[in-house]
């Protein structure tokens, strides 16, 4: 419990023995309370009872009164509980006080004092675990948006990717197919460019088109993707590769919904020389999608396989 904001029957009853001997009448006791700004009808009936009444009540039933009162008003009466005990612990000038009193007086004040130094202490060990107990709970809620944003993120682009299938027109579903890949390979932050076109300096048009690319194990990865009804050969693997040599240190990542004939496979084997060419295909990305595995992941150990057993086309079970 903090001190300050609500004082414990401990140091209640503490102050009510010790403020009194501070002072040496009953009027002093009452100006200690207004000169730590207490107000309030308790406080008026006491100042009365002791200007009317003196012989009906003594200076520690003055003090009890009022630090009840003040107990009593809860958040109201903060500020004035703070200051009756600041007053306290802060008191030095012990002349003011009977001489009988004195001594007593000293040793209440720093009773007080040790009090409200191992009370403020737990208060504020208290304070600081459930600050950090409150920033570990934010981090955790953040994690946990951040979660559920991609998961939403992830589960749109399944829709989307699965909408697809029914579509007919070619070139209508493979300029879409585009779009879902790069928005995927962007939500797990891998994408660097979504598809473009590079035109001719003579005006002869759109020379190159590239549908995307990616960084992967620190290289530039220049994306295909394809979706035909037949297996994908040679020339159109040829016309990525052309793509890939044509810029220092980039790899290939070519993605297919249909299978590649073994041309095609070789072809790509036989560029590993130079460059690292990865193939994948359309229906390990929907298993991924299904099984909420990692693409990054995936896609990492495809290159890897790539490059260690020179195998363009490198084949796991997708967990």
């Amino acid at each position: 419990m903090n001190i300050e904001f609500h004082y414990p029957p401990e140091l209640l009853e503490l102050l009510v023995d010790t403020i009194p001997r501070l002072v040496k009448s009953k009027k002093s006791t009452v100006l200690f309370f207004k000169g730590a700004g207490v107000q309030g009808k308790f406080l008026d009936e006491v100042s009365l009872l002791v200007v009317n009444s003196p012989d009906e009540i003594n200076k520690y039933e003055i003090a009890r009164r009022i630090l009840i009162g003040l107990n009593q008003r809860g958040e109201s009466g903060l500020r004035e509980r703070r200051e009756v005990l600041r007053r306290v612990v802060e008191f030095e000038d012990f002349t003011t006080c009977w001489e009988n009193d004195r001594l007593k007086a000293q040793g209440l004040v720093s009773q007080i004092r040790k009090i409200v130094k191992v009370k403020d202490s737990f208060t504020r060990l208290n304070e600081e675990r459930e600050s950090e107990r409150r920033a570990h709970q934010r981090k955790q809620d953040e994690a946990l948006r951040i979660r559920q944003d991609f998961d939403s993120r992830i589960e749109s682009l399944r829709h989307d990717l699965f909408a697809l299938f029914p579509e007919t027109n070619r070139q209508s579903r493979g300029k879409k197919l585009e779009g879902v890949l790069n928005r995927l390979f962007e939500a797990y932050g891998i994408l660097v460019r979504s598809d473009f076109q590079l035109r001719g300096e003579r005006r002869e048009g759109t020379v190159e088109q590239v549908d995307g690319v990616i960084e992967l194990e620190g290289r530039l990865c220049f994306v295909e993707m394809k979706w035909w009804a037949v297996p994908i050969g040679v020339p159109e693997i040829s016309e990525h590769l052309v793509r890939v040599f044509g810029r220092a240190e980039t790899s290939a990542l070519i993605i297919s919904a249909s299978e590649y004939t073994a041309p095609a496979i070789a072809t790509c084997r036989d560029a590993l020389r130079d460059r690292v060419v990865t193939l994948c295909t359309l229906q390990e990305i929907v298993l991924i999608l299904e099984k909420r595995s990692n693409l990054l992941n995936f896609l990492k150990r495809k290159m890897q396989s790539t490059v260690i057993d020179k195998n363009p086309f490198p084949q796991f079970a997708i967990e």
